[in-house]
């Protein structure tokens, strides 16, 4: 892998875990000096990641992680809800049983997480769980293009999810999602994986969201 590919990686999976914000800037020359090499294969990974969104030029010529206004942000969320229901149609349809027994048993033992009330051990969890159903559904671009648009929400679905508690709720939304799949019902499944993944589920719950986000992630 050349090493502009492993820092673009490096800062991927550092927005991704949070150690990196909207709005922070990076330090390239910190990265040039941790992987031992000039500022070239550096600008290249960061001009892909501006080529994605990811990143920003700043004024005085460096980079930092792109801010989305609220707009943009239930945009994408949107999609993702969409995009997440096709999955799951998907997997209805071509899931074999042995593989939904696998999602039955990893959504049971998520229960732990849960009576924990383990808000990173759900993430972990969480991902897990449709990971499987992405396998399901066999398309490999449906699953790209759903994780692209996770990482660029991950930030503020976090946020949002740790504020408004939401863990128990995402438990039982999986059981209805778990239960169609079992049916092979996938009208059923498609209806509620959607609603699973909308950020607000009527006027109130979007109003808490919204009112949960950090201004600072959020561009003007």
């Amino acid at each position: 892998m050349k090493v502009s590919d492993q820092i673009r990686h490096r800062i991927e999976e550092a927005i991704a875990s949070g150690e990196l914000l909207p709005g922070d800037a990076i330090d390239d020359a910190a990265l040039a000096k941790m992987y031992g090499v000039s500022r070239t294969p550096v600008r290249e990974a960061l001009l892909q990641l501006q080529a994605q969104g990811i990143l920003i030029s700043t004024p005085r010529g460096g980079s930092m992680v792109a801010k989305m206004n609220l707009q943009q942000l239930l945009s994408l969320w949107e999609l993702l809800a969409e995009l997440e229901g096709i999955a799951v149609r998907l997997a209805c349809e071509r899931m074999t049983n042995d593989e939904i027994k696998a999602l039955v048993k990893c959504h049971r033992q998520s229960k732990k997480v849960v009576d924990k009330d383990d808000i990173d051990g759900w993430q972990n969890v969480n991902l897990e769980f449709h990971e499987l159903i992405y396998a399901g559904a066999r398309n490999p671009f449906l699953r790209q293009e759903v994780l692209r648009i996770r990482f660029r929400t991950g930030v503020y679905r976090r946020h949002a999810f740790g504020a408004l508690g939401r863990i128990k709720s995402s438990y039982d939304q999986h059981e209805k999602i778990v239960s169609a799949l079992e049916t092979r019902n996938a009208p059923a499944a498609s209806s509620c994986m959607a609603d699973h993944m909308r950020p607000g589920r009527d006027a109130k719950s979007l109003n808490d969201f919204i009112m949960s986000l950090p201004r600072e992630l959020l561009a003007v």
